[in-house]
């Protein structure tokens, strides 16, 4: 499994924020919002935050699931419920 961040943010405050909070994982940037407005994330390209969601894509590239995020801080131990066990 890989795990991936995404915001409108540039790279500079995307390195900034993911040194703070210790993500081991990549931030990637969406500063045009195609994305965000592709997956749903927002409804603008001038929109200045996404909505916070969980996409759950395939090897093959489908997304699987999508889940919105009401409690980002319980998000990893409901997203791991829902995932295949090895």
């Amino acid at each position: 499994m890989r795990v991936f961040g995404v915001s409108f943010d540039d790279a500079q405050k995307n390195a900034a924020f993911r040194a703070k909070y210790g993500f081991p994982y990549p931030l990637l940037c969406d500063t045009e919002r195609k994305l965000g407005l592709a997956f749903g994330a927002c409804v603008d390209a001038s929109d200045g935050y996404a909505a916070r969601f969980t996409f759950v894509v395939s090897p093959t590239g489908v997304v699987e699931r999508a889940i919105r995020t009401e409690d980002p801080g319980a998000q990893a131990a409901a997203l791991l419920e829902l995932l295949p066990r090895d």
